[in-house]
């Protein structure tokens, strides 16, 4: 199949691109955020291929993949046909809603002319998602090419813009973790942070949007992996850490409940009980290994990206047939 779809969330379509098709991924001059092109710190495969909206004009495609509600009228502009008419279309749907949980209505509520992929059962049933219909596909990933070593006595944590998102993040709880180990904060918009906080330097590293490879082989030497997100959809680094072997300290919140066994480390909404829980791993790193090796064969059953890919495979031709 040619498929369509914007370079939005980068892990995600790095798993998806790893799939058997031609990948079309738009691309303007300025690289902006609906032309941002193929990845530049990861590398795809060849078959994820640029395309400018002035060839789209002229390009077959089979199925849209739509993440941001703008997409829909941007595809029809660009491709001159009826998305959903002429060609089908697929909502994928990233993150948890916002605003008056859990009423709040998904963007493409009430529609017939798409279908909206969820990629947590937690994100599918707290969205209002009206009459449209509805699938789940849970994530896959590309397996890290390094493994869990932990023989840093210091934590990792994952965080997109933690100082906007802040409580979203669970970036208010980090000087609480910070008194047990130092913290090594990985991801965009994370410099500056320990100042935030109000945290000396040697409490709080931040490593500031560093090329994916470069951040796995950083995150396998810490000891465990601290997700502490109160209200995100699942995030795909924690399924990394845990696909490295990584020991997982979570809250129990969203779809975390469901993708980290107790077996994989400590999983509470007592902060107090995953305070206690990091300091174990820390005294004790045969522990933590026991945990990792939990959570490395729990994500390798339940996010592999052969699954992710079968499962993705299936909706799309069951699509497309039905456009037929």
């Amino acid at each position: 199949m040619n498929i369509l779809l914007w370079h939005v969330h980068g892990s995600w379509t790095t798993s998806f691109v790893h799939g058997k098709h031609r990948y079309l991924v738009p691309v303007t001059p300025d690289r902006g955020p609906y032309g941002l092109g193929r990845a530049r710190t990861y590398p795809w495969p060849e078959s994820a291929v640029e395309v400018t909206p002035q060839q789209l004009r002229q390009t077959e495609v089979d199925v849209v993949l739509l993440q941001r509600p703008e997409e829909f009228d941007l595809a029809c502009e660009w491709l001159g046909r009826r998305v959903g008419r002429d060609v089908p279309a697929i909502y994928v749907e990233h993150n948890t809603p916002k605003g008056d949980v859990p009423n709040t209505r998904h963007p493409m509520a009430d529609r017939d002319d798409l279908l909206i992929a969820h990629v947590t059962h937690f994100n599918e049933l707290f969205w209002d998602n009206g009459g449209t219909r509805t699938e789940v596909i849970e994530h896959g990933v590309v397996p890290p090419e390094v493994e869990w070593s932990g023989e840093l006595d210091r934590l990792a944590v994952v965080i997109n813009e933690p100082v906007r998102r802040w409580r979203v993040t669970g970036t208010d709880l980090l000087p609480r973790f910070a008194e047990i180990a130092p913290l090594d904060v990985f991801g965009m918009g994370v410099a500056g942070l320990a100042g935030r906080l109000g945290l000396p330097a040697d409490r709080m590293a931040s490593h500031d949007d560093i090329p994916q490879r470069e951040m796995h082989a950083e995150l396998a030497r810490r000891r465990a992996y601290l997700h502490l997100c109160r209200w995100t959809s699942l995030g795909l680094s924690l399924i990394e850490a845990m696909t490295m072997g990584m020991p997982v300290v979570a809250l129990a919140t969203t779809e975390a409940l469901e993708a980290v066994p107790a077996s994989a480390g400590a999983l509470s909404t007592r902060v107090d009980v995953l305070l206690e829980a990091t300091r174990g791993f820390l005294e004790d790193p045969a522990a933590a290994r026991r945990a990792g090796a939990k959570a490395r064969v729990a994500a390798a059953n339940r996010y592999g990206l052969d699954r992710f890919l079968a499962d993705w495979d299936r909706l799309m031709e069951e699509e497309t047939c039905a456009s037929r």
